[in-house]
Parts: C-alpha cells; structure tokens; sequence
C-alpha cells in the first residue's frame, strides 16, 4: 500500500468520525422560568376543583398560594400578595371543593 493512500485513508476516517461529533447547545446561565397555570388566578382558584392534587399544589404556589393551616383533608390557602383565601378539601387524590374566603379566614 502506498503512503498516498494511507493518507487519504486516514483522512477519510478523520472526515467521517468528525461528522459524528455532537456540538452541545450553550449552558443555560439562569434558572428556568416558572409560569402560572393556565387555569386559576391570583385571586380565585375554584377552577382548580377536580384537579389532581398533587399537580395543582405546584400551580397554586406559582400563583402566589402557601398553605397557611390543615385540619384532616382541609387546607386553607394564602397569597400574601393580593390577601386572597382559599379553602381546599381533597378527597381520592382530587380537589373535591375549592372555596374561595375573606383573607381573615385564613
């Protein structure tokens, strides 16, 4: 075999595993962003009843919500930012009732 060929062989081979090369996209340089629910507001979450209620505690906390108190499956909801009060109770695994109060209730 020829030094020309067992170059241009080599090249080939070179060619060919640079084409199998993965460029990576750009490192993210902030956290990703959170977005509110597509149902519920800031002020009124009863659109949230019949929802799974470990999907729709994520979306209440994106919309401003922590759980103030429990009592059994009853939690009651507050969004320091607007004063709104919910009072959610669960029952198999879903927002059976989703109850809207003045912010003193919770």
């Amino acid at each position: 075999m020829s030094t020309a060929f067992k170059i241009s062989v080599a090249a080939f081979g070179l060619v060919a595993l640079g084409a199998c090369v993965e460029e990576s996209a750009p490192m993210a340089t902030s956290a990703p962003t959170v977005s509110a629910p597509t149902v519920g507001s800031s002020t009124d979450v009863t659109s949230f009843e019949g929802a799974r209620a470990g999907q729709a505690e994520g979306g209440l906390m994106n919309l401003g919500y922590s759980p103030i108190r429990s009592e059994g499956l009853t939690t009651w909801w507050f969004n320091a930012s607007t004063g709104a009060c919910a009072r959610i109770t669960t029952a198999d695994g879903r927002y059976s009732d989703v109850t809207m109060l003045p912010a003193e209730d919770c």
